[in-house]
């Protein structure tokens, strides 16, 4: 039996019941976490234009024309456009949900054709967790069968997020294992996202997600219907892992079905900056905390890094945008020295315009490091080596980055940050987030999902 066949059995048996609580409990903190990000991503370009698009393509009749909804303007439109929009949405500022042994990001691409599917079709509470749950757990599993060497050229949450997407739907859809091997088989010949994007400060990686989730929601509702995929689409001699990888290993994707919950695996970002960034920013903090430096006492930066660091960061030396300063270690650190924090705001009006932020990120180099290195993509260990102006040469390290499970959120802090991030646009009041947050904790009790905030 195929990996692939192996990973649908498991995925069209699975039930809410088989499922320990706290996996439930903590995807219902992940869908919090998530519609923070969503709703931040309000009145950002690039996720105007996709709604401009959704509006000239989709479901004609005005703004409420369709059964699924539009977070950040509450309209409705169709469950495929509503799912390109909210995915395209919630990965603008960063901030949305990471695993790290496959270096994707689950949340972007998973609750976004979930919930639109769900609001379609009139699903229950409980239909949209497990389908989540669902989609998580194979997603993950395929990030990681697709090995590092597949990270260097793709962005794996447009790649394997097309088929996380895939099989979230495709379990709500209620598939059989037959139906979600053809989801998977349609995902995977549309899955893409390569990152030559962040030379250029493109709009891509929005559109990754966007695509993503769209996707996956279609191969699901093709599947469905009947529409057939390819049945060893990620292991077979002409799949995915023969296209797109050099290290891929099939025993990943089976990897202790029902026992490991990989969901439970997931970090929530801290910094408002991407994830290779965020090791180094703790151990900098850290350092200047201890000795009591500031930005001025410090002459030379060194943050010691994976590859995977290096092949993401490395081309951003110049930041153009907001959103491409994100993926400058030097910025980063720099936020975080000049400003003691790397969150929305200090991004929004220190990242480009603060010439200290700018001074700092001229001292800031990154340096291959073979205990990194090693680790990666594992654990994300943090190394900073600091030269003082007065000649001193000080270090400090981080082995569980702030919002990994080891050094996970609060409730409280991810809460916090939910109702931070819908009220960064004004998308969300403090009230309409308290209310959504008290209903998703009774998440599973509700018959029908419905819309979270549109009328």
């Amino acid at each position: 039996m195929s990996e692939t066949r192996r990973l649908a059995e498991f995925i069209a048996g699975l039930k809410l019941s088989d499922i320990p609580a706290e996996v439930v409990a903590a995807a219902k903190r992940l869908f919090i976490d998530w519609l923070g990000s969503a709703l931040a991503g309000k009145d950002s370009r690039q996720v105007a234009i996709l709604e401009a698009y959704a509006a000239a393509m989709g479901p004609r009749g005005g703004n409420n024309a369709g059964e699924s909804e539009i977070l950040v303007s509450r309209k409705k439109t169709s469950p495929y456009f509503a799912a390109l929009i909210n995915a395209a949405a919630s990965h603008v500022v960063e901030q949305d949900d990471v695993h790290n042994a496959s270096v994707f990001h689950p949340g972007t691409v998973i609750f976004p054709p979930v919930l639109a599917a769900a609001q379609a079709e009139g699903s229950s509470g409980a239909d949209f967790l497990l389908a989540v749950i669902a989609g998580y757990e194979a997603g993950i599993r395929i990030g990681e069968f697709l090995g590092r060497s597949h990270y260097k050229v793709f962005h794996t949450t447009g790649t394997a997020g097309t088929l996380a997407a895939a099989v979230a739907v495709a379990k709500l859809y209620r598939l059989d294992v037959d139906q979600t091997i053809h989801a998977l088989g349609s995902a995977g010949t549309q899955a893409a996202g390569l990152w030559e994007f962040l030379r250029d400060a493109a709009d891509s990686k929005q559109l990754h997600t966007a695509k993503a989730a769209a996707d996956g929601l279609m191969s699901a509702w093709i599947a469905r219907a009947g529409f057939t995929g390819a049945k060893r689409i990620l292991e077979g001699p002409q799949g995915l892992a023969a296209g797109m990888s050099s290290d891929s290993d099939p025993a990943r994707l089976v990897d202790r079905l029902g026992s490991r919950w990989a969901l439970l695996e997931t970090s929530y970002k801290w910094h408002a900056s991407c994830r290779h960034t965020h090791p180094a920013a703790d151990a900098l903090q850290q350092l200047m905390q201890r000795e009591e430096l500031r930005h001025g006492d410090i002459a030379v930066v060194t943050a010691r890094v994976h590859q995977a660091a290096i092949d993401v960061l490395g081309p951003v030396t110049s930041p153009a945008t907001v959103h491409q300063a994100k993926f400058s270690m030097g910025t980063v650190l720099g936020l975080i020295a000049v400003h003691g924090k790397a969150g929305l705001m200090e991004f929004e009006h220190h990242a480009l315009a603060d010439p200290e932020v700018k001074g700092f990120r001229a001292k800031v180099q990154m340096a291959l490091d073979d205990e990194v290195n090693t680790a990666y993509p594992q654990r994300w260990i943090g190394k900073i080596e600091v030269t003082t102006v007065d000649g001193r040469r000080l270090s400090a390290r981080v082995d569980v980055p702030k919002g990994d499970p080891g050094n996970s959120l609060s409730p409280t802090e991810i809460e916090e940050k939910a109702v931070f991030l819908a009220g960064f646009r004004s998308a969300a009041n403090a009230q309409e987030m308290h209310a959504l947050i008290d209903r998703m904790r009774k998440l599973e009790g509700e018959t029908k999902l419905g819309f979270l905030l549109s009328s």
